[in-house]
């Protein structure tokens, strides 16, 4: 798995002169500190050095204050060094925190018998499969664009009826076109709805489970058109008559995917919509990020108002969330060359099938 990029020397001094004039060039370890000052607009200069950088096996940032200006690069690298414990003992953490959230969903009593987690190893396999599936395709497509980035972080959430919050990886580089930022942005979803509809197809032709009571026969899942549709096309149903009758656990590790998808479609942030958006429209990505707060926060006003408040919380909560991201800024390519006509098809799929996955109230804890 590992690969290196080839590393040349820095680029000199007079390489940068048309963005950063540099007075001072201290290298150490891995790293090239450039002092000096910027000759053009603060925020064009990455953009302007960045491609001579990634030429020479570095990515950059600017650093300092307004008194004293810096270009710290430091050397690009696709290789994986050493073990990735962090990562690994984060997935082992959430393959048993998936279990355990399982074993509420087959009402077994892991608290009387410990080794019943590996009773609800479909369910655990169902969510982290979906999951691995997601960020490994943004992950293969960083590599193919030469684009560092970290492994796959999972995250575990521990006395849960999910078990997990998602998995990230990081991106660690200069993106160095939209179409590099598409290509990763999308590949994850588009992977993970793969894996989603294998997922949920499997899940609705199992048996479904009897459960004698607990949380779990209080909870009631909201199911998007697009489990509601792969039941259908196999003539399976999804709701039963009975209350401690409940679908398989595996459609619930669907409906986990469906509903990480769509979450991480909305269009803000370091999200995967706001990459896939930014790609499309370029820097118009500014007035989307104004109206997706706007949008999350009418739905929650819209179902506290006439749902019963129903799911208001959840899209309130990701109103804040939204501001939040919109904050932090999105992905930046160094190139604005615009994206070919299959790219913006693929890109305009991915949205629609993303909001295949919406539903108003996706999940609902009744007393």
């Amino acid at each position: 798995m590992s690969q290196e990029l080839g590393q040349s020397a820095p680029p000199g001094p007079e390489r940068l002169a048309d963005a950063f004039s540099v007075r001072d060039m201290v290298l150490s370890d891995g790293e090239v500190r450039y002092y000096g000052e910027p000759v053009t607009d603060t925020a064009h200069v990455i953009r302007q050095v960045g491609p001579t950088f990634r030429q020479h096996g570095y990515r950059v940032r600017l650093g300092g204050d307004d008194d004293d200006h810096v270009l710290v690069a430091t050397e690009r690298s696709l290789s994986v060094d050493g073990i990735p414990w962090t990562n690994i003992l984060l997935a082992l953490a959430t393959l048993v925190s998936t279990l355990y959230a399982g074993t509420r969903w087959y009402d077994v009593p892991v608290a009387e018998d410990p080794t019943a987690l590996l009773h609800a190893w479909p369910f655990a396999a169902s969510v982290l499969g979906i999951l691995a599936v997601h960020e490994f395709g943004h992950y293969a497509l960083s590599r193919h664009h030469e684009v560092q980035a970290s492994l796959p972080y999972f995250i575990p959430l521990p006395f849960n009826v999910i078990g997990t919050l998602g998995a990230v990886i990081r991106m660690q580089d200069t993106i160095p076109d939209r179409r590099a930022l598409f290509d990763i942005g999308v590949a994850g979803p588009l992977a993970g709805l793969v894996a989603t509809v294998a997922v949920t197809a499997v899940g609705v032709t199992l048996d479904p489970i009897y459960v004698g009571g607990g949380i779990i026969t209080h909870i009631q899942l909201g199911y998007p058109p697009l489990i509601q549709a792969i039941a259908a096309l196999l003539g399976e149903q999804l709701v039963y008559s009975d209350p401690n009758v409940l679908p398989n656990p595996v459609v619930i590790g669907g409906w986990v995917g469906a509903f990480v998808t769509f979450l991480n479609l909305i269009p803000v942030g370091q999200l995967d919509g706001a990459h896939i958006s930014r790609s499309l429209v370029g820097e118009r990505m500014d007035g989307v990020q104004v109206v997706v707060p706007v949008v999350l926060f009418s739905l929650a006003g819209y179902l506290f108002l006439f749902e019963g408040g129903r799911g208001a919380p959840l899209w309130g909560f990701w109103g804040v969330l939204s501001l939040v991201f919109s904050r932090a800024g999105t992905a930046t390519p160094l190139s604005e060359t615009p994206l070919g006509p299959r790219r913006w098809a693929l890109g305009v799929l991915t949205l629609v099938l993303g909001a295949l996955c919406f539903v108003p109230v996706p999940i609902v804890v009744a007393v």
